[in-house]
């Protein structure tokens, strides 16, 4: 069967040893993938098509990937499927300075795309932590968020239109190139988020912006609790600051940042917030947000005082996950509630790690209300321990009991789905599944993920 494909594209394009395939099935999840026929690397629109031709006609499930460096095993491949890989589509096709948008193919990294950007004045505004590794495809299949989403908005928001080959290998184009546009349903939306259930994105065109006219000025502000730094947050948020960046980091998180590169943290700081103005009065924004810090119980702020700090600071937080790899297997949510629930649901994770005894680190994209808990467990082990998950059921009820949702940015992949019915309601479930049925009638588009 897997002749006719690779007799259907160019020579190398297919790769079907064993060590070969496993290190494309999985992404930074600990779950295990099964055994997939092979991989295609695509190059280009034409080896997509094929691909999805090849694979419903032969009914073979497919499994769309960038770089793999998703968290909730969207990218994971399963037994008897073939894995697409858009790693290699790497090509910047425009940068339109007047229309301030840029046309890419989904391989290209997202740091590399906001570098072309600068070099017109110009920035791609979504940067997830993952940013110098992360494909803007797989930003796209997941709707990543970021740093500096709390101003900029998730990559739905910076994008403008798709070029997607549906399971049957039809080429759509959604969106447009204009700022406005109401014509039909909103595709374009539809797929972003979608996790590859609905089509291969081959081609994207994104908004850019305006780089900012003054250097942004950063701070990073000391707290004795987790639940002070959560109110500072809420009083910058409703004080019209209008941060940037708003990042929270725990105790936990920042002694594993220490125990890896020294950053000098002090006995009695029980949380970090870091913070970021890039308006036009920056300096003063965040003095502002500094006085509120203190007001709410900071011990110590300082205010960066050139671009070297800034990126300092924000090195830290950049940091957070590498280092909480060290410390063992990591089971990465990303729950998200309203922002003046914030200080609530940091207090309910602290509650889960202690009632069941489980190493929880807290890092969060603060003024979105977006908190990203991670368990910790044993390297070596198959799958996260009964407390764990435990513990992890409590931080998504609690999430949910506070209006908030089950996923901000990761996405639901494999890991989230146990919970999924809490949060969508069966009419919900019922549409969905209606959808996919519309785009992949075979169900072959990444099966058994997102919905």
């Amino acid at each position: 069967m897997i002749d006719a494909l690779v007799n259907a594209l160019p020579e190398g394009r297919v790769l079907t040893d064993p060590d070969v395939i496993d290190s494309y099935a999985r992404d930074r999840t600990f779950l295990e993938p099964g055994k997939p026929l092979g991989v295609v690397l695509a190059t280009s629109r034409d080896d997509v098509v094929a691909t999805l031709k090849w694979a419903s006609e032969h009914r073979v499930p497919v499994v769309p990937r960038g770089a793999g460096s998703g968290l909730a095993g969207a990218a994971t491949a399963g037994d008897g499927a073939i894995i697409l890989s858009l790693a290699k589509m790497t090509a910047i096709k425009e940068i339109s300075p007047a229309d301030e948008l840029a046309v890419v193919e989904p391989g290209v990294i997202n740091a590399d795309l906001d570098k072309a950007a600068r070099e017109y004045g110009l920035m791609y505004a979504p940067d997830p932590s993952s940013y110098e590794i992360s494909t803007i495809g797989g930003n796209l299949a997941t709707n990543a968020g970021g740093l500096r989403c709390v101003k900029y908005g998730v990559t739905r928001d910076s994008a403008l239109g798709l070029e997607v080959v549906l399971a049957d290998g039809r080429v759509l184009e959604t969106g447009r190139r204009t700022v406005k546009g109401v014509t039909g349903y909103d595709l374009t939306g539809l797929f972003i988020g979608s996790e590859g259930t609905l089509g291969v994105i081959t081609s994207a065109t994104v908004r850019l912006r305006r780089v900012p006219s003054v250097e942004p000025a950063t701070f990073a502000a000391e707290f004795g609790s987790l639940r002070d730094a959560g109110a500072a947050v809420a009083a910058i948020m409703a004080a019209g600051c209008q941060p940037s960046l708003m990042e929270l980091l725990d105790r936990a998180t920042l002694e594993a940042i220490d125990d890896w590169r020294n950053i000098g943290l002090e006995p009695g700081t029980m949380a970090m917030l870091i913070g970021q103005s890039d308006a036009s009065d920056a300096p003063e924004v965040a003095q502002r947000m500094q006085e509120l810090c203190e007001a709410n119980g900071a011990s110590f702020v300082a205010v960066s005082s050139s671009p070297q700090e800034t990126e300092e600071l924000i090195g830290i937080r950049r940091m957070a996950y590498q280092a909480k790899e060290r410390l063992g297997a990591c089971l990465v949510e990303d729950v998200c509630v309203p922002r003046s629930k914030l200080p609530e649901m940091i207090t309910a994770v602290e509650e889960a790690a202690r009632r069941h005894s489980v190493k929880i680190c807290t890092v969060a994209h603060a003024g979105d209300g977006n908190l990203h808990p991670v368990f910790i467990f044993d390297h070596g082990t198959a799958e996260p321990p009964p407390e764990v998950w435990a513990a992890a059921d409590e931080v998504f009820r609690h999430a949910l009991e506070l209006g908030g949702t089950l996923t901000g940015e990761h996405g639901v992949g494999l890991l989230k789905k146990r919970w999924l019915a809490l949060e969508s309601g069966p009419v919900v479930q019922e549409i969905q599944h209606g959808i996919k049925a519309v785009f992949d009638p075979l169900g072959i588009l990444n099966p058994g993920k997102a919905i």
